[in-house]
């Protein structure tokens, strides 16, 4: 099975100006950790991320891989592994529908794993993320890390449910594990 993962603001820490260099990607507390027990739990991990640092010119394609290696590196320090990293270069004014909300990297990610849609669920912090979640069929779960909390408290339009809403992304592996991996094992 495959988990899909957002970047900022679930991994790491999000800032404002966005992760611009490799020396300002930071890891949440209990990401690591998180991501390495879905490794050992049997699940592929990918990363589908926003980037529109890079369409913007702020932000080379070089310094984006080496700010991937770096999360890719550390996950893997804890016995994890990212198994794939899908990025949109978009800027928001110039959105494919590769852009979250659009679901083009969650299909890539599922087409690349021969994933299921219904047992491959993404984990955002933000209301695109879910948004492109239902687009592609995936079930939907909220942290409340980066701008999680005020996506919730700004309400989630009822149309997205159901929406499991977690503490961070340990919270959402937990529920991960408990939810899907039986799905797994009797497949």
């Amino acid at each position: 099975m495959l988990v899909l993962l957002d970047r900022d603001g679930v991994i790491n820490r999000d800032a404002a100006e966005g992760i611009l260099r490799a020396e300002d990607f930071h890891f949440l507390p209990g990401a690591v950790e998180a991501i390495a027990q879905l490794r050992h739990a049997g699940f592929r991990v990918a990363v589908c991320t926003n980037q529109s640092a890079v369409g913007r010119g702020r932000l080379s394609e070089a310094e984006l891989a080496r700010i991937h290696q770096r999360m890719c590196d550390g996950v893997a320090e804890a016995g994890g592994c990212i198994d794939a990293v899908f990025y949109a270069p978009d800027p928001p004014q110039a959105p494919t529908h590769r852009r979250k909300p659009g679901p083009g990297m969650l299909l890539e990610a599922m087409a690349k794993f021969a994933a299921q849609p219904v047992q491959t669920p993404m984990v955002g912090d933000m209301l695109r993320d879910l948004e492109a979640a239902q687009a592609a069929g995936c079930p939907r779960v909220l942290v409340r890390t980066g701008k999680g909390r005020h996506t919730e408290a700004q309400g989630l339009p009822a149309a997205l449910a159901p929406v499991t809403v977690v503490d961070d992304l340990l919270e959402a592996v937990r529920h991960i594990l408990a939810h899907y991996a039986s799905t797994r094992h009797g497949s």
